[in-house]
């Protein structure tokens, strides 16, 4: 199969930042196209970005020299892509607007932004869960009115520690799950440098973080019915989401009550035998092992265990049962890499090899 050629939109931010690093030298997709904003368009990468690079890594030699493209000349950007990443940060009514017009410019859209988790023919894709939900894409093509672009998205990163440990135990009829999580400065595009106030610091609120983690994952588990995903009416979630002073990695502490309780040693085999199509297909980013178990009592960690995999592996840990719900357990996912930009890439190595950009 050739290569794909692929634009990055929003590649000034930190996520675009981190597209860039993962798509140097990547076996089906070359970067042709580096867009941002109108106020950015028409400079070498490296000025554009200037000191605002994130990344550990250097920006790759053959991206450093590129000149940005205008986000907004779309006729442009079509000249030199077969499909872009988006990652921009605008208002949500902008974000959709500037996608739906990506698409219908007949270029498919992976989108790491919300704006369009609840449109009703957009695939919002964990690789590994619901791969199925592709199917829409038909019908959104034809809402639209294209022959192949479309848009899919992937889910919130909040919810990607814990939606994977969940899913191959709802064959045991989950009914109530209450999830804390921890999240990481990166989910807001932040480093200790630019936010010396995380340091030593917990904040308990992030904005419209507790829904998403609520809902999202009803959508991840729904189906497919008469070109629209239907999101399932269970089990029921209440989460609360805080701000804690890491770097990178989002942790979970998770209670579930089911309809049938597992034993432990049944779960602990549903996470070791759940893998789905990414590790069927061997795509790139594919982690070997989708989910990692510790027996160590004081892991997964952040610290240790968010690269796991090249940081596209989920750790679990700390699996014990409840006084009150029947079991407990910590999470651990990479929310740049599992949460964003690597579950954005990932979702693209399916879409290549399930041929939608053909």
């Amino acid at each position: 199969m050739d290569k794909k050629r692929v634009g990055i939109v929003g590649a000034t931010g930190m996520v675009g930042q981190r597209f860039l690093t993962l798509l140097d030298g990547h076996p089906y997709f070359e970067v042709t196209a580096l867009v941002a904003s109108p106020r950015t368009a028409g400079k070498p990468y490296c000025e554009a970005v200037g000191d605002r690079w994130k990344m550990t890594t250097p920006i790759p030699e053959s991206m450093k020299d590129m000149i940005v493209m205008d986000s907004t000349d779309i006729a442009a950007v079509k000249e030199k892509v077969d499909f872009v990443f988006c990652a921009v940060d605008m208002k949500k009514d902008e974000v959709k607007a500037l996608e739906e017009a990506y698409a219908k410019a007949e270029i498919p859209v992976v989108s790491n932004n919300s704006a369009n988790r609840w449109t009703p023919d957009v695939p919002m894709i964990i690789p590994e869960i619901n791969d199925d939900h592709l199917a829409v894409i038909e019908a959104q093509k034809k809402r639209l009115g294209t022959k192949r672009g479309f848009i899919a998205v992937k889910p919130n990163c909040s919810i990607q520690s814990y939606v994977p440990a969940l899913t191959p135990l709802r064959e045991y009829g989950i009914e109530l799950v209450v999830a804390t999580t921890y999240q990481a400065i990166s989910g807001a595009g932040k480093t200790f440098k630019d936010w010396p106030e995380m340091i030593d610091n917990v904040i308990p609120y992030l904005g419209g973080e507790e829904e998403k983690s609520e809902q999202e994952p009803l959508r991840v588990w729904g189906k497919v019915e008469n070109g629209e995903i239907i999101k399932t009416d269970a089990p029921l979630i209440t989460t609360q989401c805080i701000r804690v002073p890491v770097s990178d990695g989002h942790t979970a502490a998770v209670f579930v009550k089911f309809k049938n309780k597992p034993t432990k040693e049944q779960i602990l085999e549903a996470w070791k035998n759940f893998s789905g199509k990414p590790q069927e297909l061997g795509l790139p980013h594919a982690p070997e092992q989708f989910i990692t178990y510790f027996e160590e009592d004081n892991r997964p960690q952040a610290a240790l265990d968010r690269d796991i995999y090249g940081g596209m592996g989920v750790t679990v840990g700390r699996l014990r049962e409840d006084t009150y719900f029947d079991y407990k357990f910590v999470c651990l996912s990479h929310n740049t890499l599992r949460g964003a930009a690597g579950g954005g890439l990932l979702t693209a190595e399916l879409l290549y090899r399930l041929g939608y950009f053909d």
